[in-house]
């Protein structure tokens, strides 16, 4: 049996979404901008953990 997504956990998730895609799209641009390279490194791992948490979520609306 298929669960139904209510309107309020719609809104949450679409919340979500957004505020994981900003934050992925900051640290990829920290990671791309900032000059030492253990630190943009450390920008870059933290951008992917963002973006998998945004693909989970876009993964429970589909």
């Amino acid at each position: 049996m298929a669960e139904t997504i209510t309107a309020k956990e719609l809104s949450m998730i679409s919340q979500a979404l957004t505020c994981e895609g900003l934050i992925c799209k900051k640290a990829r641009m920290y990671a791309n901008t900032l000059t030492d390279a253990a630190l943009a490194e450390c920008m870059a791992g933290i951008a992917c953990e963002h973006e998998a948490r945004y693909n989970a979520l876009l993964a429970q609306l589909g």
